[in-house]
């Protein structure tokens, strides 16, 4: 076949991927809503702009050529991608994407992720669980949960809760190694994370003379509370995020010395006006952390 210069129309893409998908003319017709010959019609002028054939002919029965197959697999994966951006698109206004922490992911949001979807069910939230600071304006997200001091003055930034900082074991811990007074955690093994409020200014406030012990450093909330009801040791327990452990009986508090964090939970977006759904979301967020 001569190649022609000229450009395939989108339709006649679709309607060969169709008619090779199908099997072949009448099936593609049927499900394009168009008649059987003028698939054909619709290919035949395919194949001459292209200048090759992407169909064996042989009476009533078609069969697709090795070239067209590897034409039919392409365009398939762009339709799908294609359908896949409408879709998107169509329902961008639904859709929220929220970072936050790992363990404010695992140990906050997952056991009440059935709440949002029974208020909301109509948003579609989507969650990035990572310790980096997003950034907006490249990575795609809404709206973030932060744990720090101060959230940068670019951003539109609602503080959410504070918490305080307090030894967490199990129960039976606790009566394994005898801890009923701070001077007993000289027999614990203390479990170390990267908070700022550290054991030694725990037991500066708790007036022991215990100096800070060696023990296993976890950088992960999430890894360290894991730990923790394995029975492997004492952890500082961030308040929210031991809350509900505590509210089961699963972690107890050993002592009621505690030390105010100095980080605080914030939502922050971007300074832009939100839309419905992202504000549903920033409200059901402020509201769940002023219930815990």
């Amino acid at each position: 076949m001569r190649i022609s210069h000229a450009r395939p129309s989108l339709r006649s893409l679709q309607v060969f991927e169709s008619a090779a998908r199908c099997g072949g003319f009448t099936a593609a017709g049927a499900e394009l809503g168009i008649t059987q010959s003028g698939v054909s019609r619709q290919v035949a002028d395919l194949e001459a702009i292209l200048g090759v054939s992407l169909f064996v002919r042989n009476g009533a029965r078609l069969r697709v050529t090795p070239a067209g197959q590897r034409l039919a697999n392409q365009l398939a994966e762009a339709f799908s991608a294609t359908w896949t951006a409408v879709s998107e698109a169509a329902h961008s206004d639904h859709v929220v994407t929220l970072s936050m922490l790992p363990s404010v992911a695992a140990r906050w949001l997952a056991p009440r992720l059935e709440r949002f979807m029974t208020a909301h069910p109509e948003i579609d939230l989507r969650i990035t669980a990572s310790r980096h600071l997003v950034d907006f304006a490249v990575e795609g997200v809404d709206a973030a949960i932060r744990y720090c001091p101060a959230p940068p003055s670019n951003l539109d930034a609602v503080k959410l809760a504070d918490e305080t900082i307090s030894p967490v074991c199990t129960a039976e811990y606790a009566h394994k190694h005898g801890i009923s007074h701070p001077d007993d955690l000289s027999r614990a093994t203390l479990l170390h994370g990267d908070l700022p409020e550290n054991w030694e200014a725990w037991f500066r406030e708790a007036d022991c003379a215990i100096p800070p012990q060696a023990g296993p450093r976890l950088g992960d909330d999430t890894a360290i509370l894991q730990a923790v009801l394995n029975h492997q040791g004492v952890a500082l327990g961030r308040s929210l995020l031991v809350a509900d452990e505590i509210a089961n009986s699963r972690l107890i508090m050993p002592f009621d010395v505690t030390l105010k964090a100095s980080y605080g939970y914030w939502f922050v977006r971007p300074k832009e006006t939100p839309n419905v759904a992202l504000t549903a979301v920033q409200n059901w967020v402020g509201e769940a952390f002023g219930e815990a």
